[in-house]
């Protein structure tokens, strides 16, 4: 299992990840008759670390079709109507992402609680260098997602900070997580300042690059919905800046920005208080995230490396405050 924080960044519905075992017959008989009633799953592929969620392979009438399949424990509950809800607004936007083919939310059809999505084509493995293309085209992608408005619901709650099923933040005040003199410093001005109004917009709450599927240079889907929400469209924009600070270099940040600017016509506000933000709610070792970002193609980065990287962007928002 990854690290807790690392959890929403496995597929599986932060608090209800679920075991490495394959899935249960029952499941793959549930999925294939989503497709029709003569159907048959051929093959179940873990992607995240060899588990959930699954790429199935399903014979439909001697076609066969990619799908994934994605189960839950008890726990996970909330994340799964959650990813249900927000892709379902996604889709109806023409934001690249999966579709829903079926939901089983009690159980009782699947023999757990499961979600049936299309397989998005493409890789989501971070490359060792990043064209602009592929930045700017990333924060298109954004920005056409923050195109939509809408209210907060129980099943797309307010969001104040990305990875909303972790706060480090607070257990650093709390003592619960070990700390430093920048963190605690840029800590004491992003509280003391009040969270920035905008439109409500649909976030997904979880951006990074394991996040993304890709085909080339171009953007084929966003992926694992199940910490999205209703915000300020800078918890993801600044989620992903640092996410391309972290992994090319700072420079790589204004990309994406370039790009989400230009796709929406504005100027980006508030930048700095959500770039804090964002680093903020990162470990204060990032040896905790080596995982995720390792299982994703990138094991040339040390924790040593994230770190500096995370504390200069961090330096950089705090001095735009």
């Amino acid at each position: 299992m990854l690290p807790r924080a690392c959890q929403g960044r496995s597929g599986t519905y932060a608090a209800g990840v679920t075991t490495q075992e394959g899935p249960q017959a029952d499941v793959l008989r549930w999925a294939a008759v989503q497709l029709g009633a003569t159907a048959a799953v051929v093959s179940a592929t873990g992607m995240r670390e060899g588990g959930n969620p699954w790429l199935l392979r399903i014979d439909h009438d001697g076609q066969v079709i990619d799908a994934v399949l994605k189960t839950v424990t008890p726990e996970g509950v909330a994340g799964m109507a959650t990813e249900v809800a927000a892709l379902r607004v996604a889709n109806r936007a023409g934001v690249p992402a999966p579709r829903i083919l079926a939901v089983d939310a009690s159980g009782e059809a699947a023999g757990t609680r499961a979600v049936l999505e299309t397989a998005v084509p493409g890789r989501s493995r971070i490359p060792l260098d990043a064209s602009p293309q592929r930045l700017r085209g990333l924060g298109a992608a954004v920005a056409a997602l923050h195109s939509i408005t809408t209210r907060p619901s129980p099943e797309l709650p307010r969001r104040t900070r990305p990875i909303p099923a972790s706060d480090f933040a607070r257990d650093r005040r709390e003592g619960r997580e070990r700390s430093t003199p920048l963190l605690d410093a840029a800590d004491d001005r992003v509280t003391r300042l009040p969270v920035p109004d905008s439109a409500p917009v649909l976030v997904h709450g979880d951006l990074w690059q394991g996040n993304t599927m890709w085909q080339g240079d171009r953007l084929t889907g966003l992926l694992d919905w199940d910490m999205a929400g209703v915000g300020h469209y800078g918890i993801d924009l600044s989620s992903l800046r640092l996410d391309a600070a972290l992994t090319f270099g700072q420079g790589a940040a204004g990309s994406v920005l370039d790009g989400w600017e230009q796709r929406s016509g504005i100027e980006a506000a508030d930048l700095a208080y959500w770039d804090a933000v964002a680093a903020l709610n990162m470990p204060s070792d990032m040896a905790e995230f080596l995982p995720a970002i390792h299982d994703q193609g990138r094991p040339d980065l040390t924790a040593e490396e994230l770190n500096t990287r995370r504390d200069a962007f961090l330096r950089a928002a705090i001095d735009r405050l």
